[in-house]
């Protein structure tokens, strides 16, 4: 299995990854829109149950690798339009609460892994 630095940093290994990714169900999910500030207007917060799920998903629906946040809670930044892209492929739509609730049992389970 390759780590996460490798898959960012190969585009032949992340092609590798997202062929085998793509073929198992991944779960996915976006939190609720929230005016942050941010320059893009509202955004939200896309997590999967792993990282490999976590990237070749949002590759998959057209975001960049390097725009990965690593610290904390892995995650991307989603702007409502990729939000929307990111359901109709299959995201799960947590509230807040389920969101946190979310993190929290990924957490137990040794997530980020």
């Amino acid at each position: 299995m390759c780590s996460l630095l490798e898959t960012v940093a190969s585009p032949r290994l992340l092609s590798t990854t997202l062929v085998i990714q793509t073929t198992q169900e991944m779960a996915v999910y976006v939190d609720s829109l929230v005016n942050y500030g941010w320059k893009h207007g509202v955004s939200c917060h896309l997590i999967a149950d792993t990282i490999g799920e976590l990237m070749a998903f949002a590759v998959k629906i057209g975001m960049r690798p390097e725009w990965f946040q690593p610290k904390s809670s892995p995650h991307f930044d989603l702007t409502a339009g990729a939000r929307a892209v990111a359901v109709n492929h299959g995201a799960i739509e947590l509230d807040r609460r389920a969101f946190v609730a979310k993190i929290q049992e990924l957490r137990r389970m040794g997530w980020p892994e």
